[in-house]
């Protein structure tokens, strides 16, 4: 095989499929499936889709990290559970639950492999392993902006596909398109990418982002300046011919932008732990257990194409 390697980003997609898909789809016993099944059938589309030789599921081992809380407090503290602060517990609907485990068992039956980093995020798994490939090409499928900076061209190609409107509507990212949709510098358009989200402030994730720098201001400031640090040098050079506005602006968010880098940007060289091997077998290592799974979660239709994706690649 010399397709693709494809990372998922599991929580980002599960989620969606939760939303997307009828909660009144159940197993026998009344379980709620739905994000069991949809989640089922976008890794068999995506598989179609990429004809990858090797594929993982990325999940958030800490799904809110202390050193990323540390340097922002507000990171992600909107999706704290309720009396949650304290354990640094997401707010999960009661019917999704449940159903992360569900999804483990196809996994593991299937033969696709997971992988995490212990105290990291998925962010930081698919950061990883994206940016330490050298011998394939490299899909990355997510509903989070942020991964757009990992988009590049260095040994191996990596495109992120964003799924934040759905599959059906998602969208192919490389430098180029990061570089058009967001007006950021080509020749460094992921790292750009991600000093465009420092600065715009991203309220998904509890980032303030610079007060009174919007999307299209960041954007032009990094066309001029080609990043963050080549901004914050012409504010700090008196001869610089920067607008006023802009320069009181970036002074006074001074300690946030101290502070944002880990935040935004993934980690590069975590400590990958894998289930098993990521080559993405052809057929299910297990099929009796993945038929039994298939029959108790009410997944029958969507592991087929599951198991056919796998077999036609």
């Amino acid at each position: 095989m010399s397709g693709p390697l494809l990372l998922l980003d599991g929580a980002s997609l599960w989620f969606r499929a939760f939303h997307g898909v009828p909660d009144s789809i159940k197993a026998a016993d009344g379980r709620s499936v739905n994000a069991t099944r949809g989640f089922t059938d976008m890794v068999a589309s995506l598989i179609t889709r990429h004809s990858p030789s090797r594929l993982a599921v990325c999940l958030d081992l800490d799904w809110r990290p202390k050193f990323r809380v540390d340097a922002i407090p507000t990171y992600k503290t909107h999706r704290l559970a309720p009396q949650g602060a304290a354990t640094n517990t997401e707010e999960v609907p009661d019917l999704l639950t449940p159903q992360v485990g569900m999804i483990m068992d196809l996994l593991e039956a299937a033969g696709i492999a997971t992988a995490g980093a212990e105290g990291l995020e998925a962010d930081d798994v698919l950061g990883t392993l994206a940016t330490q490939e050298k011998s394939d090409d490299v899909v990355v499928v997510s509903g989070d902006r942020d991964l757009l900076q990992l988009a590049g061209d260095g040994d191996v190609s990596v495109r992120v596909l964003y799924v934040g409107r759905g599959l059906a509507k998602a969208e192919l990212f490389g430098p180029a398109e990061v570089a058009a949709k967001y007006g950021v510098p080509l020749d460094n358009a992921g790292d750009a990418y991600a000093d465009l989200a420092t600065l715009r402030g991203d309220a998904s994730d509890g980032l303030p982002g610079v007060a009174g720098i919007g999307e299209k201001t960041a954007s032009m400031l990094m066309l001029r300046f080609g990043s963050l640090a080549g901004l914050r040098a012409a504010v700090a050079d008196p001869d610089s011919d920067m607008a006023q506005g802009v320069r009181a602006k970036i002074v006074a968010a001074s300690d946030y932008l101290d502070a944002a880098g880990p935040v935004v940007r993934t980690v590069r060289d975590a400590d990958v732990t894998f289930s098993r091997s990521d080559v993405l077998p052809s057929e299910p290592v297990d099929p009796e257990r993945l038929d039994r799974l298939a029959e108790e979660f009410n997944a029958a239709s969507p592991v087929s194409r599951l198991i056919a994706a796998m077999s036609k690649r």
